[in-house]
This record gives structure tokens, C-alpha cells and sequence, in this order.
């Protein structure tokens, strides 16, 4: 646990939201937030309970984890998060996770609610920007490793 402990406290900072995100150009010259990057690595490699149990629920919705993008999963209550991926067909859904995080294993059982498809609407939403960016990096070779 001793080496995992920086990327432990690295990780609660940045769903926390003490972590600055920027815009960062790709070698592609593609805009794309730092947020978007880091989701995407963390529901792709992580190792935490939270991202194994996405990863999970994602394949029941029939989204491929390594080929999906997340835009954003940031908690917004005491047993919730509110989420948006984009699937590897240009798709994009917004959901909510519920889970006991107070709970030491409570991310193993989330689920998944009110899995909604935004694809026709999530140009008039707060991620608007966030989410156009995400779809030019999604054709970028960056995105896929």
C-alpha cells in the first residue's frame, strides 16, 4: 500500500476536485481538458474499486471500457456521483452512480441510474465544450492508449 498511497491521495484530490484541470494540446494539435485524459486513463487502468465497478456496469450497457471517453464523473452527494462517457460510436450518456462511499468496499456494488442517451442534446448542456473536445480526441491516436 505504501507506493499506491501517492496515487491514492492524487486520485481523492482530483475527484475532489483540489487538482487543476487545464486544457492541453495533443501531438494531434487536438484541445482537450486534462479531466477527460485522466478519466479515461483511470476507468481504463485503475485499480480502485470505483473505476473496476464502472468498468463493469459500462459492459452491461454495452459500452467497451477501453474504447469509451469520460467526460466527467464528479460527485455530487453523500452516495452519488453524476457522470457523461462518450462510446466508441460517438454516443454520449449521462448517468448517475450510486454507492455507499462511506462504506470501506461500498464502490463494489454502484450502480447505474438514470443511464440517459444525450447524444442529440448535449450541445445545449454545461459540458457542452468539454464533451465537443473529447470527440475531436477521440479520433486521435492519444485516445486509445
Amino acid at each position: 500500500m505504501g507506493s499506491q498511497l501517492p496515487k491514492l491521495m492524487a486520485y481523492r484530490q482530483l475527484l475532489s476536485g483540489r487538482l487543476p484541470f487545464a486544457a492541453s494540446r495533443t501531438d494531434h494539435g487536438v484541445m482537450v481538458s486534462s479531466i477527460v485524459v485522466q478519466y479515461t486513463d483511470l476507468l481504463r487502468t485503475s485499480d480502485y474499486d470505483l473505476w473496476i465497478r464502472l468498468r463493469e456496469l459500462l459492459r452491461v450497457q454495452g459500452l467497451d471500457p477501453d474504447r469509451t471517453i469520460v467526460v466527467d464523473l464528479l460527485q455530487e452527494g453523500p452516495d452519488h456521483e453524476d457522470g457523461q462517457v462518450i462510446s466508441e460510436e460517438g454516443r454520449v450518456y449521462r448517468f448517475t452512480l450510486y454507492y455507499d462511499q462511506a462504506a470501506e468496499n461500498g464502490a463494489r456494488s454502484a450502480r447505474l441510474d438514470r443511464w440517459t442517451d444525450i447524444t442529440d442534446t448535449w450541445r445545449r448542456g454545461s459540458l457542452a465544450t468539454r464533451t465537443a473536445d473529447a470527440i475531436a480526441w477521440m479520433s486521435s491516436p492519444e485516445s486509445l492508449t
